[in-house]
């Protein structure tokens, strides 16, 4: 019986430091097929009790975010900036195969998010082939709704979205200093959802192309995908910095206790 403590320590090698599965076992003293299994019900565990991607929607929460946005680059009226990222994952066979392949040629999941000014994820939607359009995506997603409901913040996307009263892009072809100065202070504001996922990326590498592609079935990959943003939030709200520590492992370990609060997840 492996203990709930020895699942999350497998869990976080793994997306951490995106060793071989066989390694992980092996250090664990666990077989390959236990370690799997381990794997997909840890993700599935943090994912249902993690539940700490929420957008901002109270006038304190909406004037916090804004706030963290103007300071950037004076840009007003901001409460998110949206892109998407491929997450590499193994090939597979039949007829779902082409939906995988990216437009850089590699299969993969698109993943969404939007991000606030301290790149905290405030929405993320893991679910859409690599082949589907960041704007589809969006369209598909719960961000329109919320938008409109909130009636009058921005959020800031890049060129592939379509404009909307509610979501800016910067000028294809900038015309006179008043345009140049937007888009400037839109790349500016905007590059924090490309910092957040580098972040993401870094913390846990079984996410970035240099630590190869998933090698899991498309569903077992989106489970792991999805604890991640979540746990880039935790990591955030616990004022954990990315360089705290060499290994990942540690910087995890050292300041979210696996025998606290993360284990009362995982076992219950």
């Amino acid at each position: 019986m492996v203990k709930a403590k020895q699942r999350v320590l497998i869990t976080l090698r793994f997306l951490a430091k995106r060793d071989y599965l066989s390694e992980v076992a092996d250090l664990h003293g666990v077989s390959v097929p236990s370690a799997s299994r381990i794997l997909q019900s840890v993700c599935q565990a943090l994912y249902r009790q993690l539940d700490n991607i929420t957008f901002p929607t109270t006038a304190d929460e909406l004037k916090r975010v804004k706030d963290g946005f103007y300071k950037i680059a004076h840009f007003p009226n901001v409460v998110g900036t949206i892109d998407g990222t491929l997450i590499p994952i193994q090939g597979m066979s039949g007829d779902d195969e082409p939906n995988f392949i990216c437009r850089k040629g590699f299969p993969s999941i698109n993943v969404q998010g939007v991000v606030d000014a301290d790149l905290r994820f405030t929405n993320a939607v893991v679910k859409w082939p690599g082949s589907t359009h960041d704007s589809f995506i969006l369209a598909n997603s719960s961000v329109p709704q919320l938008m409109e409901t909130l009636s009058g913040p921005w959020i800031l996307g890049d060129s592939g979205y379509p404009l909307k009263k509610w979501l800016l892009t910067p000028f294809n072809e900038p015309r006179g200093i008043k345009e140049e100065n937007y888009n400037q202070a839109h790349c500016s504001t905007r590059n924090t959802v490309e910092r957040a996922f580098g972040v993401l990326k870094c913390r846990f590498r079984c996410l970035h192309k240099t630590g190869g592609s998933l090698q899991f079935t498309a569903p077992k990959c989106i489970k792991m995908i999805e604890c991640c943003p979540r746990l880039h939030n935790m990591g955030i709200n616990r004022r954990l910095l990315l360089e705290a520590a060499e290994d990942p492992i540690q910087r995890f370990c050292t300041t979210m206790p696996c025998t606290g609060e993360m284990e009362i997840m995982v076992s219950g």
